[in-house]
């Protein structure tokens, strides 16, 4: 689905990041980046449903599960119109933004990454988040231990000083101080073009589905 002419359009785009360039482009990018990219969510979506009927898997230019080509530079130094890099995300159904509980996939020259969580939880789901763990730390300790040993890592933003509440000697610190609970895998761009990549990917999933499980519980959405 993905092929080397994907990257190679991402490059020429970094190189030519304007709206002329781009538009003078579109079928370029509509063929070797948007086109497979679409495929390769009909492709997971029943991967990824069995995994939870809750994800959603949408093969739509916009507003499903592929991420907008174009930045929003309202609140960045940065101005160039268009992101370098392509996101899938497979985020839950009573998410209304990338902020909800989901799996996602990172392509990018820069490095390619599988991730699974929530990135910038709102401060009501980050109290729920962290009151799950200081009252029920087990699960989430082995929903870390499952993603460590498929080769993923917990990432993110984290606070300086314990979150108002929280002793500084709570024995789950490391994990209470977090404002965004992701495990990230970073994959090589051989993988992403690789026959076998829909398979593939959708095993690497599985090995997120306690961290999932754990989140959805935590914030009180189904499973």
């Amino acid at each position: 689905m993905f092929t080397p002419k994907s990257f190679a359009f991402l490059s020429q785009l970094a190189t030519n990041n304007d709206r002329e360039w781009f538009k003078a482009n579109q079928a370029q990018y509509e063929n070797e980046v948007r086109t497979p990219a679409l495929h390769f969510i009909e492709a997971m979506r029943p991967h990824v449903l069995a995994l939870s009927p809750r994800l959603t898997a949408t093969a739509k230019k916009v507003g499903g599960s592929l991420m907008r080509p174009q930045r929003d530079a309202r609140f960045s130094k940065d101005k160039t119109p268009y992101k370098t890099n392509v996101g899938v995300q497979f985020r839950h159904f009573q998410g209304k933004d990338v902020h909800a509980p989901g799996l996602y996939l990172h392509i990018a020259n820069e490095g390619c990454f599988l991730g699974a969580g929530i990135w910038h939880p709102d401060s009501k789901a980050l109290s729920k988040l962290r009151t799950c763990i200081d009252e029920n730390p087990n699960a989430y300790k082995k929903a870390l231990i499952q993603l460590r040993e498929a080769g993923f890592e917990m990432e993110g933003s984290t606070l300086i000083r314990p979150p108002r509440g929280y002793d500084k000697n709570h024995p789950m610190l490391d994990e209470l101080k977090r404002k965004d609970f992701i495990a990230i895998k970073p994959i090589d761009a051989k993988q992403i073009t690789d026959t076998e990549f829909v398979s593939w990917c959708a095993n690497e999933f599985k090995q997120t589905q306690k961290l999932m499980g754990y989140l959805c519980f935590a914030l009180d959405l189904d499973y």
